[in-house]
């Protein structure tokens, strides 16, 4: 039986030492900080972390789905296919 959304994105979040969400709910910053923390793309941690489209390019190009980081045109949240890499690049 093919994974959901949901069922990837908490697969993703469990990888990297984050908790499960019962509901579907998208990820949020600390999450998205983690994953990049997992891929290897270093954020600027002291105070505010940043935009999420800026770490969801820089967690694309990380794992090799796009050419450069770009948060213009970042998606505003990671498509099936993104997100299986990204379990992929976490395990």
């Amino acid at each position: 039986m093919a994974r959901t959304v949901d069922e990837r994105r908490n697969e993703i979040r469990v990888a990297v030492g984050r908790f499960e969400r019962e509901r579907s709910a998208p990820f949020t910053k600390e999450d998205l900080a983690a994953v990049c923390d997992a891929v290897g793309y270093e954020i600027e941690t002291s105070g505010r972390l940043p935009p999420k489209a800026e770490m969801r390019a820089g967690i694309l190009w990380k794992i090799g789905l796009v050419a450069k980081v770009n948060p213009e045109e970042a998606p505003s949240s990671f498509r099936k296919d993104e997100l299986d890499a990204i379990v992929a690049a976490v395990q």
